[in-house]
């Protein structure tokens, strides 16, 4: 599968926005660790605002950004919904009531449970009539999100959003299921290149059992290793360096003979799943 990407959002420790953390990601700037912040968003009603967790919040910001960029209406785009982990710290809330005697747990508690949540939110935040996927594939989930993205935007001809993230659970869950930090990435694709489009994916399932590509960072592929969301780094990291490289053109290069294939595509391995992997190389646009 071809598809093309058209905007991007992303946030996790150090990592505040798309357009703040590439130098890092890129690796022409040094990664700074720091705590994650949410930015505040007004998007949804107030008694519905009350009501969400981290995933929730997480998920509007990083689709918001994605969507900006694309200059795109996000009430129109179809949406995809990846998560390994859903709302962590809601779950153990019910799991702790349940244990009790009364083990009387809120409609709300109990609303917010199920693992598209974030996505009738989404619904109700931006006015959107339209399709939305919600999935959960373990480790491998923000590959099956991107598959599942791609063939969308390619099957129906429209941009579609992936929004991606996972959030630790509170013990004792995370004895059972460690995950480190709180990250999320979405993603604008497109079926077809347009004046927008950042970079090309060419997508592709093998059995070659390559190992999983590593980001170069030591503490970035901490996280990519510690949280599923953030398997996406070296994605994002490519992507970074595709626009640090058109961005250092040397200027003796007069820019009506700047070609594509002066920057190397990157090919990047995701573990998926059956003994499958996910192939995705990156072309510039």
């Amino acid at each position: 599968m071809k598809i093309f990407i058209e905007g991007v959002g992303v946030l996790g420790p150090g990592l505040s926005c798309w357009q703040a953390s590439q130098t890092m990601l890129a690796g022409t700037a040094p990664y700074l660790q720091a705590a994650l912040v949410i930015p505040p968003g007004d998007l949804l009603p107030s008694a519905e605002r009350r009501r969400t967790g981290v995933p929730v919040k997480l998920a509007l910001a990083i689709g918001c950004e994605a969507i900006a960029q694309s200059q795109r209406n996000a009430s129109e785009l179809p949406s995809v919904f990846a998560s390994s982990a859903g709302d962590g710290d809601n779950m153990h809330y019910i799991f702790d009531m349940l244990s009790k005697n009364g083990r009387e747990v809120s409609p709300t508690r109990f609303h917010n449970s199920v693992h598209n949540a974030p996505s009738g939110y989404w619904s109700i935040a931006t006015k959107s009539m339209a399709p939305s996927t919600s999935l959960a594939c373990f480790d491998a989930s923000f590959a099956a999100g991107l598959i599942e993205a791609a063939t969308q935007t390619l099957a129906s001809g429209n941009a579609v959003v992936l929004i991606a993230y996972d959030a630790p659970y509170p013990q004792p869950l995370h004895a059972a299921r460690p995950i480190s930090a709180t990250f999320g990435v979405a993603l604008v694709l497109t079926g077809n290149k347009t004046n927008r489009s950042l970079a090309e994916l060419e997508i592709g399932l093998s059995r070659k059992s390559n190992a999983s590509t590593p980001i170069a960072n030591a503490e970035l592929e901490a996280l990519r290793v510690g949280t599923p969301a953030a398997r996406s780094l070296p994605l994002l990291a490519a992507l970074a360096t595709l626009t640090s490289e058109k961005t250092r053109t040397p200027e003796k290069i007069a820019p009506d003979k700047i070609t594509q294939d002066k920057i190397a595509p990157d090919k990047i391995c995701f573990d998926y799943i059956a003994g499958n992997q996910l192939d995705v190389v990156v072309h510039p646009c």
